[in-house]
């Protein structure tokens, strides 16, 4: 199994993680978050994350999910990336972390974070487009 550390601005993390505990039904261990707040000293900040990468730990490693490409989640996470290790995936939403949990007990670091890249992508859709027939994310 791979731990997942989802880091993210606010609370927006421990929202998706109460919300994928109620539709699998129970917690899921080697599962957390960490809210950013931004007038935090990014020292203290970066310390945080540090624990967070230990306690969901496993011999498999740690995917760390974040809100946003650029923000200081995504900025201070990037400073832990160790390839194979520790990946970074920016851009977190509920598909692509239901996805990592139901997944990571199933797939290497590689073959998963991949999968989730692609999954997230495909999980973004245009009601309209989908309404007039012209697929997922209509064009």
């Amino acid at each position: 199994m791979i731990g997942i550390l989802v880091v993210t601005h606010a609370n927006l993390g421990a929202a998706l993680i109460e919300t994928i505990h109620f539709i699998l039904g129970k917690e899921q261990e080697h599962l957390m978050s960490i809210s950013i707040d931004i007038q935090q000293n990014p020292e203290n900040l970066r310390k945080k994350i540090k624990q967070g990468i230990t306690k969901v730990r496993t011999d498999n490693g740690v995917i760390i999910l974040t809100d946003m490409f650029g923000g200081t989640p995504s900025n201070l996470s990037y400073s832990f990336l160790e390839e194979g290790t520790v990946e970074v995936i920016s851009g977190v939403n509920l598909p692509i972390l239901l996805k990592a949990v139901t997944a990571r007990h199933k797939m290497d670091m590689e073959k998963l974070t991949a999968t989730l890249v692609e999954h997230g992508k495909r999980s973004i859709s245009l009601a309209s487009g989908i309404l007039k027939g012209n697929g997922r994310n209509g064009s």
